[in-house]
């Protein structure tokens, strides 16, 4: 039986491009409805949802081998370009896919805009860490060229998110390098960190380095998005190969089969911990609406989790809060005075 719905606007969920098909998109939707979440499902007609679901029928989708920006402009009816319009558009508060990040990121930027005095949006992951909650890293993969105005305005975009939705009370912000002094790394992060050490409105605590992106010394790190991206796909691996390396290990005899046993209840919680699935997806920040992309290859929870994640960011009006954050804080692109996008970008 199904919960009844909540304050708040609707869900919609591109239920095309995910790894495992939109069958378990439409399952990880149902996992969402039962917790009163009102889901707009766009995908194909031959779906059968359940009542509290409503199914927008949807058969173009874009794939992960399409350039995003020629994609989006040229498929208007492709599932994750009407579900972004319908946030747009107000029928839906949030969008989420599990299909090409490139075309979602795209579609949402397209159709939701960015917020007034936002340079660009940057994308946020969570970050398990085991026993100790999670770090927020942004930006992962949607600028891979910035300057020192984006990397400050990242900063207060992943505070005012951590805050706001995370709960975290005066997020800790770290600056990703090549060593913590003050000094150290590329121009234009050696400048954001002379501009963040005496900003207001921020808990900046400096540089960290990619050896402490799992410490649970930062609650936000801030980077580029080439930089982000190849840190998340190295923790990622990483986690799976020692997970992988256990596992052979825990097989390797008759002794270590008995241990593997005596740990399984231990092992199993942090693989709870550390699950992808948990988390649920990534976050475009900066925009006027909100936009989730999940992993492709996610589980039907994984979905569930990420229009949990999309509702409660819409419950908590993290939009809003981030705009008055901004405002308040001076880190508007006027504030910063960054020179005006070309008149295609705004």
């Amino acid at each position: 039986m199904s919960a009844p719905a909540r304050p708040g606007g609707a869900v919609a969920l591109d239920a095309q491009g995910a790894d495992g098909g939109p069958e378990v998109v439409l399952e990880g939707a149902r996992i969402a409805a039962g917790d009163g979440i009102k889901v707009r499902l766009f995908g194909p007609s031959s779906l059968r949802p359940p009542a509290g679901i409503e199914l927008v029928p949807s058969e173009e989708w874009i794939d992960n081998r399409a350039d995003p920006v020629t994609a989006v402009r040229s498929t208007p009816d492709a599932s994750v370009v009407r579900a972004a319009a319908d946030v747009a558009e107000g029928r839906s508060g949030a969008v989420v896919s599990a299909g090409s990040t490139g075309a979602t990121m795209t579609a949402a930027l397209f159709a939701i805009k960015r917020l007034r005095g936002v340079h660009r949006p940057a994308l946020a992951a969570q970050i398990p860490i085991p026993d100790a909650g999670r770090v927020l890293l942004l930006d992962c993969g949607a600028n891979n060229e910035v300057r020192p105005q984006h990397l400050i305005q990242f900063a207060f975009l992943g505070a005012a998110f951590s805050e706001a939705v995370l709960g975290v009370e005066r997020p800790r912000v770290a600056l990703l390098s090549v060593g913590e002094e003050q000094k150290k790394g590329r121009p234009d992060v050696v400048e954001a960190h002379d501009a963040l050490r005496t900003a207001d409105g921020i808990g900046f605590v400096g540089n960290v380095e990619g050896r402490d992106l799992l410490s649970g010394n930062a609650d936000v790190i801030v980077t580029d998005g080439f930089t982000g991206n190849v840190a998340l796909k190295t923790l990622e691996g990483t986690a799976r190969a020692v997970a992988d390396g256990v596992r052979r290990a825990a097989r390797a005899g008759p002794i270590a089969a008995a241990g593997g046993l005596l740990l399984r209840p231990a092992l199993g919680g942090l693989r709870s911990q550390m699950d992808p699935n948990a988390v649920g997806g990534a976050i475009l920040l900066g925009l006027r609406g909100v936009a989730v992309v999940a992993h492709g290859s996610s589980s039907p929870e994984g979905i569930a989790n990420a229009v949990r994640l999309a509702d409660h960011t819409i419950r908590e009006r993290a939009v809003e809060r981030t705009e008055q954050s901004l405002r308040a804080s001076g880190a508007t692109r006027e504030g910063l005075r960054e020179p005006s996008a070309p008149a295609g970008e705004r």
